[in-house]
């Protein structure tokens, strides 16, 4: 059974940094992981994707900001977000899309940066 756990998220002052961590459990045929966001009254909105080939992308909002890495004999990856602005605030979602199964959420983790 496929299971998505997030973790890092917190309370971070504007300007800081916080470490989100999403390991995939179950399976080995992990073929993208997306982070998304979804801030209160706002509709959930995609902010960083990495493939299982490596190739990254990161949405406009997030991009010089966050980083990706990987630690794959774990099936975790780290989201790095510096320099946080309180307009990151939402909670933060992980999925994966794993080969011939399908889509699976994480609970989602709660990042909260005061200005």
């Amino acid at each position: 059974q496929v299971r998505v756990v997030e973790s890092g998220g917190g309370l971070v002052q504007s300007g800081g940094s916080l470490r989100l961590s999403c390991t995939v459990l179950g399976t080995s045929s992990i073929r993208v992981i997306n982070w998304y966001r979804q801030a209160p009254e706002k509709r959930r909105e995609l902010v960083a994707t990495i493939f299982i080939d490596g190739t990254i992308y990161y949405e406009p909002f997030v991009r010089g900001r966050f980083t990706f890495s990987e630690k794959h004999a774990e099936n975790t990856v780290n989201l790095q977000m510096n320099h946080l602005k309180s307009e990151d605030t939402a909670v933060y979602y992980c999925k994966a899309v794993v080969d011939a199964v399908g889509e699976f959420w994480g609970q989602g983790t709660q990042v909260t940066v005061s200005s």
